[in-house]
C-alpha cells in the first residue's frame, strides 16, 4: 500500500483554498464582446500545483475550484459551466504540468506554458460549439460568429496572463515549498 504524503495533501488543500479565494475576489471580463466570460487567476494556482506535484495534482486543484465556482459565483451556468471550466483550465494545467514534468527546466516551463495555452484555446473551440449549442441552446451560427472576435481571443489572453504570472512567480514559490518540505521530513 502506498504511503500518503500528509504534507503534500495539506499543501494541495492550501493551494485549492488559495485558488478559490482568488476566484471569488479577482474576476473581471476581458473582452466587451463576451462579457459573460470572466478572467480569474485560479489557474495560476492550479499551474503551481501541477508544476510542484504533477499533472494529476494540478487537475485536482482545478476540479475543486470549478466545483466550488459552479455552486457559488457561477451557479447560473450549472453543470455545463463546471464542465467547461474543467475542460478549459484542466487541459491548460494538465498539459503544462505534463510537459514541465518531462522538461524540468526554465526553458521547459516556457515551452509547457506556450503549448498548454495553444491547447486550451484549440480545445475550447469544439467545447463551445458543443456545450453552448447543445445545452445552453445558443444557435450554432451565433457561437461560430463569436469564435474569432471573442472566444479564441479570450482564451488566448487568459492563458497569456496566467502563463506570464506563473513564469514570474513559480521559482520563488517553489523555493518556499522546498523549505516547508525540508522542515517536515
Amino acid at each position: 500500500m502506498k504511503k500518503v504524503n500528509v504534507v503534500k495533501v495539506a499543501m494541495l488543500g492550501v493551494l485549492s483554498a488559495l485558488a478559490v479565494v482568488l476566484m471569488f475576489f479577482v474576476r473581471f471580463p476581458i473582452l466587451p464582446i463576451v462579457p459573460f466570460m470572466e478572467y480569474d487567476p485560479g489557474d495560476v494556482v492550479g499551474l503551481i500545483a501541477g508544476f510542484l506535484y504533477g499533472p494529476v495534482e494540478g487537475l485536482i486543484v482545478i476540479i475543486i475550484v470549478a466545483l466550488i465556482q459552479g455552486m457559488t459565483v457561477s451557479a447560473g451556468s450549472g453543470w455545463v459551466g463546471i464542465a467547461m471550466h474543467i475542460i478549459a483550465s484542466g487541459s491548460y494545467v494538465f498539459v503544462a504540468s505534463f510537459v514541465y514534468k518531462k522538461i524540468h527546466t526554465r526553458k521547459g516551463a516556457l515551452i509547457a506554458l506556450i503549448v498548454s495555452s495553444l491547447c486550451m484555446t484549440l480545445v475550447m473551440i469544439p467545447a463551445n460549439l458543443f456545450f453552448t449549442v447543445k445545452f445552453w441552446g445558443f444557435p450554432k451560427q451565433q457561437v461560430v460568429d463569436l469564435l474569432l472576435p471573442g472566444i479564441i481571443p479570450f482564451n488566448l489572453i487568459k492563458a497569456v496572463i496566467n502563463s506570464v504570472t506563473t513564469f514570474l512567480i513559480y521559482k520563488p514559490i517553489s523555493r518556499m515549498f522546498d523549505i516547508i518540505y525540508a522542515r517536515n521530513r
